[in-house]
C-alpha cells in the first residue's frame, strides 16, 4: 500500500459536519459486524488522532454514543444522522473515517478488510487493526 499522505477532506450529509484527514490515497477499510456497526452499514479506515482535523463550528453540530465498555465513542450529526468518523474501541487513539463521507476525488483504492465485531477480543488480536492508528 502506497505511503504518500495526502489531504481527504469529508463530512456528514447536510455538511455541517465537515473535517479533513491525512490518509493515502489507497487505505484499507474495515467492515465489522458489530451490533452499532452492522446496524448503520459501517466500513471505515482508521488514521492516528494528529491526522484528523475537525473544521469550522462542526463540533456544535455532533453527539455522543456508547456502549459495553464506553471506549468508542460514536459521534453522529444531530442534524442528518450521519456517523462520518468517530473513535473507535480498536484504536482509541485514533480515528475511524467512515470511507463514504469522504468527498469524491482523492482515494483512488480502498481495500475492505472484515472485523469480526461480535467476537470483538479474537478478531482485534488476529486483525492488527491496533496499529493503524500508529504512525
Amino acid at each position: 500500500m502506497e505511503s504518500k499522505l495526502v489531504v481527504h477532506n469529508g463530512g456528514c450529509h447536510c455538511r455541517k459536519v465537515r473535517w479533513n484527514v491525512q490518509a493515502p490515497t489507497s487505505v484499507v477499510a474495515w467492515k465489522c459486524n458489530c451490533s452499532d456497526c452492522s446496524m448503520r452499514a459501517n466500513t471505515h479506515f482508521v488514521v492516528p488522532r494528529e491526522r484528523f482535523e475537525l473544521l469550522g463550528d462542526s463540533k456544535e453540530f455532533l453527539t455522543t454514543y456508547t456502549f459495553g465498555t464506553h471506549t468508542a465513542k460514536h459521534t453522529f450529526c444531530k442534524v442528518c444522522g450521519i456517523t462520518s468518523f468517530y473513535t473507535p474501541r480498536s484504536n482509541p487513539d485514533g480515528i475511524a473515517v467512515s470511507f463514504r463521507c469522504v468527498d469524491p476525488g482523492t482515494l483512488s483504492h480502498v481495500e475492505i478488510r472484515q472485523y469480526d465485531g461480535r467476537n470483538w477480543d479474537n478478531s482485534y488480536n488476529q486483525s492488527g487493526i491496533a496499529s493503524f492508528s500508529k504512525e
